[in-house]
């Protein structure tokens, strides 16, 4: 049913639960994985040298949120491949959705933003409504 399914992850709690669900998925469908990793783009303001800094530190942050993720996902016998984006995440996931003809996305209730504690997070809001396939909110 499902061929590849796209995870968003950000590093919280309920994206890991989530990069289990999509493991899971994964090895009963025979589904390739995309994982996402977004992180807000740099001010303009701060200068070369320091938005080389501070990109080569969210670059490193955006693996650490990866590593688990993927250990979460574990093996499916397919395909598993991972892209880390500058943007807000919810226009990330859905870009990486689209251009790749993912058939399902999953990711977790909330997040980790500054209103974590609402019933759905911002981000899986703004996916559930503008993707163009199913999305699976794991908690």
């Amino acid at each position: 049913m499902f061929k590849t399914i796209l995870l968003g992850v950000d590093g919280s709690g309920h994206a890991l639960k989530a990069a289990h669900v999509a493991g899971e998925l994964a090895r009963c469908m025979q589904a390739d994985v995309w994982v996402v990793v977004s992180f807000d783009p740099i001010p303009t303001y701060l200068g070369e040298d320091l938005t080389q800094e501070v990109n080569a530190a969210r670059l490193e942050h955006a693996e650490q949120i990866l590593k688990p993720a993927l250990e979460a996902i574990g093996k499916t016998g397919t395909s598993v491949k991972h892209q880390i984006l500058e943007g807000p995440p919810a226009e990330a996931i859905l870009s990486v959705a689209e251009e790749s003809g993912v058939d399902l996305i999953v990711m977790g209730t909330r997040g980790l933003g500054r209103l974590s504690g609402l019933a759905l997070g911002s981000q899986s809001q703004k996916v559930v409504t503008h993707a163009n396939c199913p999305v699976l909110i794991a908690r």
